[in-house]
């Protein structure tokens, strides 16, 4: 406040008196001042005393409000609150994984889960060359951190000594980066360098069924094998594929036939393992075979799947198709006995045995020394049309229904020229070729009382629908052809395939190779094993076989499939049965087993029977071809009803040549090429210089 006093003015009163407590000096009174306020000061004042009421009353107004939140947070949290549903608590929930998001491609397993292919995350390596400043620098560096990659042609790749607006924009430097590669080329840094995320399917064990599973090309596409085959329900359907296979028994079969292939120096050979009852594949190996993981780097012979893609001649194995086919047809008993005292003449070929016996055989001593000459009367007897129904119905006239890709047309005489030399030929598997996995599964219905199978390579459900069959034999047929089975590996030239603890049946077969010329090579033959155990009751089915084995020691010089391939297949049902719950039987029970599951080699007529052998040595409807094979004369009616045209020429002419020869003419090609990387086979030799 101001105050203003000018001359003549009277100081205010309050002014003039004496200030209260004021010291006097000399009784004097002391001067008071006076004090004026002019207008604009008083409008200064109220303006503040205004401001400060609103000040005032605005503070009072926010304690107010605070205080009043204060109250209702107090409440709500306190006295009572409000909680939040588990709906609302669980939308607020983060929804993170560190799950990887699941494969484009299906799995593979086996029977058992164990699995077989997978699809797992990987990475790609590309570039902008255009964006990468030194091509050479970058390649130098990139192939340091990548073992393997070539250095000048990573440079080419990436554009050294191109012109940057030239150089192309996109590249792949590397497609299949392992995760190690990639730390280590993502630490380099190189500008223009980049990762693309991919898939990339790996095979656990390698070469381990490499030709069930086959492979998929770069952007795991199926190439081969079930890869390809279900290359659209492996994409389609994330569920896992379950095949039929059982890895362990894979590998044992693998390792066993490796053994045999290694020890006779062979090109190659296959093996199958497949239940007698389902058509299930446990087991089937092609060798040699390649690494899965590397199916673009293997050659095409280790590529080759000979046991679906490959034809052969069966050799003496088929022979267990001819005495069945003669048991069932009704006109050939056990009991009967064949001249089997000279090798038999066709024109200017003839069909010899490997040890001549040079006396009248029955049937279980034909299948149990492999009789070329007994087979070969009895084929006779029932003839082409009983033949060519037979193998119809076992369908080895088409390609094999399997989950494969690719399985070829069987090889065989053409019905038109199945005349007597076909007919007696064929009996003992030569000039017919058919696929491994045709033969096995042709033998299932000979061991599982009658019933043919389709072969599978998926996994039948236990608890699900069972695979239906087709009746092939009566029950009667298959019960026989067990015990003969039987006494080939108690009694015949199976006995290498014996196995401490179980009953195994089988038959050897030995067949000769076909050569680029469509004769057979001399001295070269395929050697193979057909069995089944326990013969108790069959329940699986194991073949092996092994091409153009060499000789050594333990088989005295021989390539024949008793020696080379019986005793691996023993060596494989030893290992896999306890794995297949089939426990080894004691002494006293496996002696009462072998009793009653075998048939005398020398058996008798039965009572009320009448039997075929000297004096007797056709059955009443015998085919024409048994005549002439004896040098007699076909009844007029037999004749004529029977063989039509082809009699005549049966025994000379084009009728008399080789199988062989007919199938040259029908199919315009080699007759039985094996596996074509191998080469092809045989030259011509005499019928019957077949070996059991």
């Amino acid at each position: 406040m101001t105050l203003t006093l000018t001359p003549g003015d009277r100081p205010p009163r309050k002014a003039l008196e004496k200030r209260k407590g004021a010291p006097s000096r000399g009784g004097a009174t002391p001067l008071m001042e006076h004090v004026r306020v002019t207008s604009p000061e008083l409008d200064t004042r109220v303006a503040l005393d205004r401001a400060r009421k609103r000040i005032l009353i605005a503070a009072c107004l926010f304690i107010g409000l605070y205080f009043v939140l204060g109250l209702k947070l107090t409440w709500s949290t306190v006295v009572d609150p409000k909680l939040p549903s588990a709906a609302q608590i669980a939308a607020m929930q983060p929804t993170l994984s560190v799950a990887p998001p699941p494969p484009s491609r299906a799995d593979i397993t086996d029977r058992n889960g164990t699995i077989l292919a997978v699809s797992l995350p990987g990475a790609a390596l590309f570039a902008d060359p255009q964006q990468v400043p030194d091509p050479a620098a970058a390649a130098t560096l990139l192939a340091n951190a990548m073992p393997g990659i070539d250095a000048a042609a990573m440079a080419v790749k990436l554009g050294d000594g191109v012109p940057v607006p030239k150089r192309k924009e996109f590249v792949y430097l590397d497609r299949k980066l392992t995760p190690q590669e990639e730390l280590a080329v993502n630490s380099l840094g190189i500008p223009g360098v980049y990762f693309e995320n991919n898939e990339k399917r790996h095979y656990p064990d390698g070469d381990l069924a490499a030709h069930i599973l086959g492979g998929v090309k770069v952007d795991s596409d199926g190439v081969a094998g079930v890869e390809q085959f279900f290359n659209k329900r492996l994409t389609n359907d994330p569920a896992p594929l379950a095949l039929s296979i059982d890895a362990g028994i894979q590998s044992i079969v693998h390792d066993e036939l490796a053994s045999a292939v290694k020890e006779f120096q062979a090109p190659g050979g296959c093996a199958i393992v497949m239940n007698a009852h389902t058509g299930e594949i446990l087991a089937m190996v092609s060798l040699p075979d390649y690494d899965v993981n590397s199916y673009g780097s293997a050659v095409p012979n280790d590529q080759f799947n000979k046991c679906v893609n490959g034809t052969y001649e069966p050799g003496s194995v088929f022979k267990l198709q001819t005495v069945a086919m003669a048991l069932d047809s009704g006109m050939v008993h056990y009991w009967d006995y064949f001249d089997t005292t000279h090798p038999l003449k066709v024109g200017r070929f003839h069909i010899t045995d490997f040890e001549p016996a040079n006396s009248w055989m029955s049937v279980p001593e034909i299948l149990n020394v492999s009789s070329n000459i007994g087979a070969s009367r009895i084929a006779t007897i029932l003839g082409p049309k009983i033949e060519q129904d037979w193998y119809t119905r076992q369908q080895f006239f088409q390609p094999l229904n399997i989950q494969l890709p690719g399985p070829p047309k069987p090889q065989f005489p053409s019905f038109n020229n199945w005349g007597l030399a076909a007919t007696m030929t064929v009996s003992f598997g030569a000039g017919i070729a058919i696929s491994p996995l045709q033969l096995v599964t042709a033998v299932l219905p000979i061991v599982n009382g009658g019933i043919r199978y389709q072969p599978t390579l998926l996994a039948v459900d236990q608890n699900g629908p069972q695979p239906a069959g087709v009746r092939i034999m009566q029950q009667s047929t298959s019960d026989m052809m067990c015990k003969l089975m039987t006494n080939v590996v108690l009694f015949g030239t199976g006995k290498n395939a014996a196995v401490p603890g179980y009953v195994v049946g089988g038959k050897t077969g030995t067949a000769q190779v076909v050569g680029p010329h469509g004769g057979y090579l001399k001295h070269i033959n395929n050697a193979s094993f057909m069995a089944a155990f326990p013969m108790e009751n069959p329940q699986y089915v194991v073949y092996v076989l092994v091409l153009q084995p060499k000789p050594d020691a333990t088989t005295y010089g021989f390539t024949t499939g008793g020696y080379i391939a019986a005793p691996g297949v023993g060596r494989i049902i030893a290992r896999i049965g306890p794995m297949l719950g089939i426990m080894p039987a004691d002494g006293e029970q496996l002696a009462a087993l072998d009793q009653r599951l075998t048939v005398s080699l020398t058996p008798g007529t039965p009572p009320g029977q009448r039997g075929l052998g000297p004096g007797n040595p056709l059955p009443p409807g015998a085919n024409p071809f048994a005549y002439m094979l004896m040098g007699a004369t076909p009844p007029a009616a037999l004749a004529t009803s029977r063989t039509g045209a082809a009699v005549p020429n049966a025994v000379g002419g084009a009728a008399a040549q080789p199988a062989a020869a007919h199938a040259h003419r029908k199919h315009d090609g080699v007759m039985a090429p094996v596996s074509p990387m191998l080469g092809s086979h045989v030259t011509e030799r005499e019928m019957g210089d077949g070996v059991s």
